[in-house]
């Protein structure tokens, strides 16, 4: 019976497990002989195969020292070839009996796809035009004890790609370009902001009280103090502390934790930014967006027109300003200044928005904006002037104190960002929250809780301020044409297998 361990087998003709088997026995042989290839701790590299296909004529005929992966394996007699990826780019690898120490041949003829190896040789060039590399001498430095996805399938199931991200890293390299932007993304918000003279700052993810959103948070247990704790819904509260302390410009990039839905657009566990500016209001924070947005496309991407999901997205230009009021009225007719709350809720059951009849002004227009223009938003949209029934820690307009200073923004039907002219009146704060604490009573647990030292803050004194929150998973999801936020999250939440 022919010896399977030193063949090359696709995966298809061997099941998982006994291909399991057979590299450990591969592994026990090797640490019989005196070799364990765990043992290695380091390998000095001199190039890396993306910089030699990028520059062949530095590297023709040179020696060099690599370390990769190996992806393929051809064995032809006395001489074969190996792909490996080095984690910058796939490179072909030579290897004849003739040009490898003695003995060597051999035992690369028994090493299995997925092993990780440091080797040394020659780059050149194949009669077929493939740069490569003629092997002269290498060192196995991990054994991969389980096979990769089937080569010409790859790792296709969406699920497992994203539980098991390591492998679809290795078996779809292009999926790293993803995360290599979101670094990017990140880094160029942080220039953007600190060339403005915005100061990066900490605050507490475990929190006392809940606060700065209307969110269902996650409860962990402080066995020391003997009292529960919240993952924090917003770092908001905490950072207009230090605007209050005397800092002028504040940030901070980081994660938040909402026990809510998961869908294309939501994770438990998600990243943002949110950024305060004394003497500032929200239309100052309109343009902070639009210059951000348009920073970070020309450093990334080098270009303000985007696709995404075969939807031309234009991110330069002036980007349309428009108060909710109106949008409403645009799309629906409903006049929210003309019309009765009689009429209000009689049209809105006519395109299918069914209101309460004791439905306050506020809510009933968040409620027909919510249900039915969000969605019709694709272009980079400002929605202005939200009802202060939805908006807690706003600062009420002049011109009408049943709206507030608020904006959120929208792209690709979407919403990508808040913000206010922060309320700092602590009588009317300290009202708001006690509004919260009656909807929180009577059920709503994404309401806020009373905050007094909060309030207490406030009452020093919070200067006019502009404050911005932007949802940084769902920024680079736009950047990089991603139709699910886990696609840009490493290790997205996912339900334990049984």
């Amino acid at each position: 019976m022919e010896d399977v361990k030193n063949k090359i087998l696709p995966v298809e003709e061997v099941d998982e497990n006994e291909q399991i088997a057979i590299r450990k026995e591969k592994l026990d042989t090797m640490r019989a002989n005196g070799f364990d290839p765990f043992q290695e701790v380091k390998f000095e590299k001199t190039a890396d195969a993306k910089d030699i296909l990028g520059d062949y004529a530095k590297y023709d005929c040179q020696k060099v020292k690599m370390a990769g992966r190996i992806m393929s394996k051809r064995i032809m007699g006395k001489a074969s070839f190996s792909h490996i990826y080095d984690g910058t780019a796939s490179m072909q690898l030579y290897f004849r009996i003739d040009g490898l120490p003695e003995g060597k041949y051999d035992e690369y003829k028994k090493l299995d796809i997925g092993d990780i190896i440091g080797f040394e040789g020659e780059v050149f060039t194949t009669h077929k035009g493939e740069i490569s590399v003629k092997v002269s001498d290498y060192i196995l430095l991990s054994k991969s004890l389980r096979p990769l996805p089937e080569k010409y399938h790859g790792l296709t199931n969406q699920d497992l790609r994203y539980r098991q991200r390591y492998v679809d890293l290795i078996v779809n390299p292009e999926v790293k370009d993803t995360f290599i932007k979101r670094s990017q993304i990140i880094t160029s918000i942080r220039e953007f902001l600190n060339d403005k003279g915005y100061i990066e700052v900490d605050t507490p993810i475990l929190n006392t009280i809940l606060g700065g959103a209307n969110a269902r948070p996650f409860i962990t247990h402080h066995n020391t103090l003997d009292i529960d704790m919240y993952l924090r819904i917003a770092p908001e509260l905490y950072l207009k502390r230090l605007i209050v302390g005397g800092f002028l410009k504040v940030y901070e990039m980081g994660r938040l934790f909402r026990n809510e839905g998961m869908d294309t657009k939501h994770n438990p566990e998600f990243t943002t930014i949110e950024l305060y500016e004394a003497y500032a209001d929200y239309n100052d924070m309109m343009d902070i967006t639009e210059d951000l947005y348009k920073y970070c496309a020309d450093k990334v991407l080098g270009t303000r027109t985007l696709t995404y999901q075969g939807e031309t997205i234009e991110l330069d230009g002036k980007w349309k300003r428009v108060t909710m009021a109106d949008l409403v009225k645009e799309h629906t007719g409903i006049d929210f200044y003309a019309d009765t709350m009689e009429e209000i809720i009689a049209k809105a059951k006519e395109i299918d928005v069914y209101l309460e009849k004791d439905v306050t002004w506020g809510n009933a227009m968040y409620t027909i904006f919510d249900q039915k223009i969000e969605e019709q938003l694709v272009q980079p949209t400002f929605v202005i002037d939200y009802p202060v029934e939805v908006s807690p820690l706003a600062k009420r307009k002049k011109s009408d104190p049943r709206l507030t200073e608020r904006f959120e923004f929208f792209i690709t039907a979407r919403e990508m960002g808040n913000a206010f002219s922060e309320l700092n009146d602590p009588l009317d704060q300290k009202g708001r929250f006690e509004d919260q604490v009656k909807a929180r009573e009577k059920g709503d647990d994404e309401a806020q809780m009373m905050d007094e030292d909060y309030v207490t803050a406030l009452e020093y004194g919070l200067p006019p301020t502009g404050g911005l929150g932007i949802g940084i998973d769902r920024m680079i999801m736009l950047f990089t044409d991603a139709p699910s936020i886990r696609d840009v999250l490493l290790f997205p939440t996912m339900k334990p297998l049984k």
